[in-house]
């Protein structure tokens, strides 16, 4: 879900600063001097019909793992509620690419644009473009000329935006996203350009063109990482003669060389950030080391990993000692998971899809991307005073489209996997009827749930994902138990440790 805790940048702090003190931000941080007044949910007794719902799906379970399919799809049938009808109160119209199939009106803007660029007229040109895309948007040509008759008269920035509109309206259309991505690059927006050429390469694996966009994004992350090394060579050097002159006036020579360090480790790419970050928050967050517990998180991990189509990520996965319901994913595929988040899944197809969405997150370079945007290396030279701590703090919130493309890949994984495909959308809807009892912290970030659920019911649909596949309640109803157990304990430590101190 959104990564709420405050920023990639104060776990960057982490990394640059030589200072033992340094805390990640909340949520993902117990204060320890703080008691915690709520207390642990013991294990709910179930309803006669809660009771017989659950062993029916423990007895599908079985039969699904033994092979008999049929059988186990029977009984998934019996418990799991129909999804309403597929249903858009303004369906979007399919995509147009043959002039023919234009409205008669579109097609006079399409013969006045044309004629407009033979004879060189921007007022022939602009006029009908922009009222063809304004009002035949499913008409990708459109787009695509208006982009270039721009970029032709040195409008860079503005046949950007035009690309970027059309891609949000049709992301699965090729020609339009080749051409974003060109502008991009021309921009030397390379990690922008490398990261949209590899969303579309993982979300659209069947797609004939993928491997393309798969080589787009590997071309364009090799510019960035050069411009990179050129920032840094010319950072180093401004550095030294900017210390030397620091030291001369004030004796000091802390300062600029925490951007140095910064566009460093930023060349190292994602999988090396994910790695410094997530050893920082192993040293600061109270981390489960039961080892049936890891065994469990890990095994249902990884099964989904392999699926993501990132094999340069080395995917770990850590359960965090917090009752606040939440999840995050650092870059690289290190992905942390607050207790409560397994204590009021359902299933562990539920789990699966809390892991599926995080994974996504991931490997569609989401959190590095925030990180990156906005001048981050300056920020964060500026933001890291001398003790090496943030005196102010960014909060960097995944879009609407990052948590659309993290739904989509999340469900195809988890559909892949053998997991029911609707475990992300079960989760939501768990999580949801929970949300007046207990704070949630990633439906507080998702006002809109109900329109987030039936969107999942869509997409699962009209894909023909299977819902009625394993469940795994029995499993993870034992572990479960023994993580209330786990919290229960470590409320008492807290608690006599306080007591101790005081």
């Amino acid at each position: 879900m959104k990564t709420v805790w405050n920023s990639l940048l104060i776990a960057l702090t982490l990394l640059l600063s030589n200072s033992a003190s340094v805390v990640l931000a909340e949520p993902t941080t117990i204060e320890h001097t703080t008691p915690i007044e709520e207390p642990i949910a013991t294990e709910p007794k179930k309803t006669p019909e809660e009771l017989a719902r659950y062993q029916k799906l423990v007895e599908a379970d079985r039969l699904y793992l033994a092979g008999d399919r049929i059988a186990a799809l029977n009984l998934y049938r019996q418990v799991k509620t129909p999804f309403a009808e597929i249903s858009e109160s303004q369906p979007k119209p399919e995509p147009i690419l043959d002039p023919t199939q234009l409205a008669p009106a579109g097609q006079v803007y399409w013969r006045e644009a044309l004629a407009g660029i033979d004879q060189k007229l921007e007022s022939r040109i602009f006029v009908p473009l922009q009222l063809l895309v304004e009002r035949y948007p499913e008409f990708i040509p459109g787009h695509l000329q208006l982009a270039q008759a721009l970029k032709e008269r040195n409008r860079q920035e503005e046949a950007l935006q035009v690309l970027e509109k059309a891609c949000s309206l049709y992301p699965n259309q090729p020609d339009l996203l080749k051409a974003k991505i060109a502008a991009q690059a021309a921009s030397e927006n390379w990690l922008e350009a490398s990261i949209a050429a590899r969303q579309f390469a993982l979300l659209n694996r069947d797609h004939p063109q993928s491997a393309e966009f798969t080589r787009l994004a590997d071309e364009n992350l090799k510019r960035y990482r050069s411009h990179l090394r050129s920032q840094l060579r010319g950072n180093a050097i401004a550095s030294v003669l900017t210390g030397a002159l620091s030291y001369a006036l004030t004796g000091s020579i802390f300062g600029p060389i925490s951007a140095v360090e910064t566009i460093a480790i930023l060349i190292q790419g994602e999988q090396a950030i994910g790695e410094r970050i997530a050893k920082s928050a192993q040293r600061q967050l109270d981390l489960i080391k039961d080892p049936e517990v890891l065994h469990y998180i890990n095994e249902v991990g990884q099964k989904l990993a392999k699926l993501s189509g990132r094999d340069d990520f080395e995917f770990e996965f850590y359960v965090v000692l917090d009752e606040d319901l939440n999840a995050f994913a650092l870059p690289g595929g290190k992905i942390f998971v607050n207790a409560k988040a397994i204590i009021h899944s359902n299933s562990e197809a539920e789990l699966a899809g809390l892991l599926a969405h995080e994974i996504s997150h991931a490997v569609l370079s989401h959190a590095f991307q925030l990180l990156t945007q906005a001048n981050a290396i300056d920020n964060v030279a500026v933001l890291i005073p001398r003790g090496g701590i943030l005196s102010n703090l960014l909060t960097l919130n995944y879009s609407r489209e990052m948590e659309q493309q993290a739904d989509i890949l999340g469900t195809r994984i988890l559909a892949a996997s053998g997991y029911a495909a609707d475990g992300l959308r079960n989760l939501m809807v768990t999580l949801k009827k929970q949300q007046p009892e207990f704070p949630i912290t990633f439906l507080s970030s998702h006002p809109d749930t109900d329109n987030r659920i039936r969107y999942l019911e869509n997409l699962i649909q009209r894909n023909s994902y299977n819902r009625y596949a394993y469940e795994g309640v029995a499993r993870h109803a034992e572990i479960q138990t023994k993580i209330r157990k786990l919290l229960r304990d470590y409320k008492q430590q807290s608690t006599q440790r306080r007591r101790h101190r005081n």
